[in-house]
């Protein structure tokens, strides 16, 4: 499971009929420098991503999501989903390890 920000929504005119009922949001993946308190700084154009959530994250949530093949289990048959919204996050701290 990966963190990111959600920084909008995606609107379909058509949709597949997996979608129906649900969002999908664009996020923006974390990095280091968010994982340690760093302010969100929009990535370059191409770095963001579209995640399926029946969750209902909005703008400015924090979300774990999932990616690749395991993003489809939830589905009872196989599905065009590549990134999956599995949990919509409070509170996260990181505490890199001391070397």
């Amino acid at each position: 499971m990966r963190l990111g920000y959600v920084i909008g929504r995606i609107t379909l005119s058509q949709q597949e009929a997996t979608y129906s009922g649900c969002r999908l949001l664009l996020v923006q993946p974390f990095d280091r420098g968010q994982y340690e308190g760093a302010p969100v700084i929009p990535l370059a154009p191409g770095n963001s991503l579209v995640v399926y959530d029946n969750l209902g994250a909005g703008s400015g949530n924090v979300i774990g999501y999932i990616e690749g093949p395991e993003a489809g289990m939830p589905f009872p048959q196989p599905s065009p989903v590549d990134a999956f919204n599995a949990a919509i996050v409070d509170d996260a701290s990181y505490s890199p390890p001391s070397a």
